[in-house]
């Protein structure tokens, strides 16, 4: 029989005591150590489109939230979104289910979460909902435990705010533009709560209007250009400072472009922590927060510039407010925290200045997909069985309505038309690169681990590094390289170890960190495994 050392310190005592003479003194008894209480709160943040390289090029100007989890976390500076797509809504989906999407099923932001079969409360648009979604997230398996358990999860975005609870059926919440409120939809319930509706009726993005976005700090502190044509493909204005509109109907629906929206979107959590009363105990609660003006904002001027410097700055003040704020309602010793990001971002091809060779190029694979349709329609079949997207091709051979071989010269004429387009470094089918050897090529694990067996992939296209297809007019993100899949991975609060650590590690080895901490077991098996080095 195993004796606990508190046990076994207390029967020593005793001897020692009925032992000795009443004239010897006794030495003081060892304390006993309480163990340490269970995390009431993990909050979970991911931040759209955070490349890794941005915490250490601008640390020496942090000073609010970003500083307190760099200098006091366990961080994994070579983290990635390891799959291919590296979009939002993959992204999303894997960091708290600990799969990757050939797991959840989420491989695209077009395949995500709009849903025509529920509808917005208070707004009009399409809806959203998990239904593509498979299989279980860190929510689940806490209300497994602990049906007391709640979850609240918020972002501008629709994809930002369901994918990280899955299908649990809690507070998830996203923003309409128009009319300027938080929503949600029927999947979850049939009206808006009542805390919900007070903070909606603040209007704090309408309160925005005729504000200006000026530089935070001097503008000495910025190497950056301020004036880079490149960032005004669309004809927008690309030099500080940059205006909201004066009306407040037009302020609500731009406001998401702006690093404001991230304030906002850290009030409306904190008022759901207050209102839910999560963190309180006795469960252990989730909050999930996805700030999305990164993202908004580093398409429209990509990651070399200064507005993305700026918007960095910004948000690692909110992150502070927001810490600071959690810690005065809740007891700081049973929050954790996890920061991440759901992908990177690639520098315009423009904009190289030698960092990438061969120089990336902007790729037009259009013939390659007219070729590939012409073989489909000479036998008579469907083009519209025929679909590439997100650097995929897809054929679905029901609606194509031909035989496996003409399916199959449809393929092989898109990939040989498509191999001698510049900018493309290879095409694959999904087969060839299960055989290869996924250690040393990232590629093809990054492709394999991309997409459920059931999904009628045909194809997959990787350009060379740091093309963009030819019609993208904004900074881009999707490719299965560094630029896009690395993402800093950081964990905060007592269970941690601080320090820097430079093992490769996936976001799906997040939630499995998370669960070994919390002391709950995952319901399925995971793609990921605990980052042990970085627990105390």
């Amino acid at each position: 029989m195993l004796l606990s050392k508190s046990i076994l310190s207390g029967t020593l005592l005793a001897a020692f005591f009925c032992a000795a003479p009443a004239s010897v003194p006794l030495p003081p008894a060892e304390p006993v150590q309480q163990p340490a209480a269970r995390p009431a709160l993990v909050v979970f943040i991911t931040v759209d489109q955070l490349r890794e390289d941005y915490l250490d090029r601008w640390r020496s100007q942090y000073t609010g939230g970003f500083k307190r989890l760099l200098d006091g976390g366990a961080f994994f500076t070579n983290g990635h979104q390891d799959h291919a797509i590296t979009e939002t809504a993959p992204g999303h989906a894997s960091t708290m289910s600990g799969r990757f999407p050939r797991s959840t099923g989420i491989t695209r932001n077009v395949a995500g979460v709009g849903d025509t079969s529920v509808t917005l409360l208070g707004a009009t648009g399409l809806a959203a909902s998990p239904f593509r979604f498979r299989g279980t997230t860190l929510t689940d398996w806490l209300t497994s435990v602990d049906p007391r358990t709640r979850a609240l999860s918020v972002s501008y975005k629709d994809r930002g705010a369901i994918l990280p609870i899955g299908k649990s059926k809690q507070e998830v919440y996203w923003y309409a533009g128009r009319p300027g409120i938080f929503t949600t939809s029927t999947y979850y319930r049939d009206s808006l709560p009542a805390w919900l509706q007070a903070f909606n009726a603040r209007r704090l993005p309408q309160s925005y209007a005729g504000k200006r976005w000026d530089l935070l700090l001097a503008a000495r502190n910025y190497s950056e250009k301020d004036s880079v044509p490149q960032e005004s493909r669309n004809g927008s204005p690309f030099v500080f400072p940059y205006g909201v509109p004066d009306d407040s109907a037009a302020a609500a629906a731009v406001l998401p472009g702006y690093p404001f929206m991230d304030e906002v979107t850290a009030a409306l959590a904190l008022a759901g922590v207050s209102a839910l009363n999560l963190g309180r105990g006795p469960a252990t609660d989730v909050l999930a927060v996805s700030f999305s003006a990164s993202d908004l904002i580093g398409h429209r001027f990509g990651p070399d510039s200064r507005e993305a410097h700026d918007q960095n700055l910004r948000l690692d003040h909110i992150l502070g407010s927001f810490i600071d704020s959690l810690y005065k309602l809740r007891d700081s010793s049973r929050i954790i925290f996890a920061l991440t990001a759901d992908h990177g971002v690639t520098p315009f091809p423009e904009l190289n200045d030698g960092r990438v060779t061969p120089a990336p190029v902007r790729v037009d694979l259009r013939p390659a997909i007219q070729a590939a349709e012409s073989v489909l329609a000479r036998a008579k079949g469907k083009i519209s069985a025929m679909d590439f997207e997100s650097g995929a091709l897809f054929v679905e051979p029901q609606e194509a309505g031909v035989p496996a071989e003409v399916i199959r010269a449809t393929v092989d004429t898109f990939i040989a038309v498509a191999k001698r387009i510049p900018g493309v470094r290879r095409v694959d089918r999904p087969a060839d690169m299960a055989k290869a050897d996924l250690q040393k090529d990232a590629i093809a694990r990054r492709w394999t681990q991309m997409f459920p067996s059931d999904l009628p992939v045909e194809a997959t296209v990787t350009l060379t590094q740091g093309s963009y297809w030819r019609a993208a007019t904004v900074a881009m993100h999707g490719q299965p390289y560094d630029a896009d899949t690395h993402v800093p991975i950081l964990f905060y609060g007592p269970p941690f170890k601080p320090g820097r650590y430079a093992e490769f590690a996936r976001t799906v080895d997040m939630v499995p960190t998370l669960a070994q901490v919390l002391g709950v077991a995952p319901s399925e098996k995971l793609d990921g495994h605990p980052l042990t080095v970085g627990i105390k």
